[in-house]
Order: C-alpha cells, then sequence, then structure tokens
C-alpha cells in the first residue's frame, strides 16, 4: 500500500494545551551540556489526516483531568476542538494511538465507534508489571490505560507491529524508546511525505542535536529512533518532520503549511 497521488492527504496539526518549564526538565542529564538552564515552552497537540476518502485521528490528547492534575494549560477541550475541525465520532474515524500517555489517549472515549490502533508491545507494556513503578506511572491514568484495554479486548482494536500500513499512503512505525511501543506516523502529502513523529521528537533540538528527551522507557532505543528517521529522511521517505510538542513546529514546517489566524492549527498539503 506505497501512497500514490490518489492517496494524498491533508495533514492538520492541531493544539490544544500548553507548558512552561525548564530545560534542564526536559533534556536528560542536561548537565552534561554545560549550558545555562532556561525556561522552554511546551506545546501539546492531536494530529488529524485527512482526504475525500477518509479521515483518520492521531492521538486524542489529555483529558481535563489529566492535565489539571499536572497543572498543564489547556486552551480548548479537545473533544470541542475535534469538532471545529470537522471530525464526527459518529463517522467511526480510524484512531491511532502513538503511545498510551495521558496527553495522548485521554479522550479516546469520545471515539466509541473507532477502530484503535496501536503497537502490540506498548499495550504489552501498560498491561505488565512495570505499569506501577513511578517512572512510568507518572506519565498515565489508570482509567485511560484501563479503557484502551477494553477497547482492545472488545475487538474494535487493532495491535501493529514494526511497520503497518494503516490505508494507501498512511504508515504506522513503531520505534520505542520514549516507550516501549512508540510509534510514529507517515502521510503521503502534496507537499511530500509527512512524518508525525509524536514524542519519538518532542523537540527537533533532540533530533538536531542528539538530546534524549528526559522521560524514556530505553535510552538507546530512543537514540536508535532519532537514527531511524534521519536515514527515512536521507532515503526520501520523509520531507518534513513534525515533532511532538515543540513550541517552533509550525515555523519549522515553514511555507509547507497553512497556520491559522490565532496561530493554533497548521495544515500541510491540499495544494497550498
Amino acid at each position: 500500500m506505497r501512497g500514490t497521488v490518489d492517496d494524498e492527504y491533508v495533514v492538520t496539526v492541531a493544539t490544544y494545551g500548553r507548558r512552561s518549564t525548564a530545560r534542564s526538565e526536559v533534556f536528560l542529564n542536561f548537565q552534561l551540556y554545560e549550558e545555562p538552564d532556561e525556561p522552554i515552552g511546551m506545546d501539546y497537540f492531536v494530529w488529524v489526516v485527512r482526504n475525500h476518502e477518509r479521515t483518520i485521528v492521531v492521538d486524542t490528547g489529555f483529558s481535563v483531568e489529566g492535565g489539571r492534575s499536572r497543572q498543564r494549560e489547556l486552551l480548548i477541550h479537545v473533544p470541542t476542538l475535534f469538532q471545529r475541525l470537522g471530525v464526527d465520532p459518529a463517522s467511526a474515524p480510524p484512531v491511532l494511538i502513538t503511545h498510551a500517555h495521558y496527553d495522548h489517549i485521554g479522550n479516546l472515549s469520545y471515539f466509541p465507534w473507532s477502530t484503535v490502533h496501536v503497537a502490540a508491545s506498548e499495550l504489552e507494556f501498560w498491561e505488565g508489571p512495570h505499569r506501577q513503578r513511578p517512572l512510568f506511572h507518572h506519565s498515565v491514568e489508570d482509567d485511560e490505560i484501563r479503557h484502551l484495554t477494553e477497547v482492545v479486548a472488545s475487538g474494535r482494536g487493532q495491535l501493529t507491529r514494526g511497520r503497518t500500513w494503516i490505508a494507501p499512503g498512511v504508515e504506522m512505525i513503531e520505534v520505542g524508546g520514549h516507550t516501549p511501543g512508540q510509534s510514529m506516523v507517515r502521510v503521503n502529502t502534496s507537499a511530500g511525505w509527512v512524518l508525525l513523529a509524536s514524542d519519538a521528537v518532542h523537540y527537533y533540538e533532540e533530533l538536531d542535536l542528539d538530546r534524549p528527551f528526559s522521560s524514556v522507557a530505553d535510552v538507546a532505543g530512543m537514540y536508535t529512533a532519532f537514527d531511524s528517521i534521519r536515514s527515512m529522511i536521507a532515503a526520501g521517505e520523509v520531507k518534513h518532520v513534525v515533532a511532538g510538542h515543540d513550541p517552533t513546529t509550525f515555523a519549522r514546517l515553514g511555507p509547507h503549511a497553512h497556520v491559522s489566524e490565532d496561530r493554533l492549527v497548521a495544515t500541510i498539503g491540499g495544494g497550498r
């Protein structure tokens, strides 16, 4: 199911939340870089992949409760954001879950009829013995993990492994690192192949300077994910990388993206 011109999509990147933090909080072993600690922002996104035949949702953001308990700024309730983007849960759009952290599965119940795609290794980890360890548990909500497992058990879940074509022109790629089943989504657009890196690359600085993020299940795996992305770029498999939380994402996309007046939504593709 390699992408063709007929399988082109428009990718929408929508901001729903924000956080202010410090560089020492987001980069692993920051002191090694011998740089001053400075403030840094963090944006929270959901993504929609759409053409005339289908709509695909990538991640469902954090819930009101999940954001509030972590003191994250909620710019817009995510179900309301999906409504504004014209995503109708009644049409049961496929939902791709890049990983099971609170800010990526928080509103999964908004799509009660959708098929949900998630890496088998991701689900296996969160059903396993390490889920309750503080290093991992602080990034999830137990009710949300329970709901994800129930969705899969009900038959609505599709477990992915490695590189999996979800539809013509849309590929889910498991890389691990940040979480055991961390996945990315590669999409064919008129502007070239777009890689929704999700939290395989929180900030472009991770990819540019080889700097792992502070929350990581497998450091070597995170480095390997960086290498995989670079290899895909070199091979022409990816033209645009969309980072998972970087406030400079829209600027990095440059003229290839159309950005809304409020600078909260960007679209890539569609002949712009």
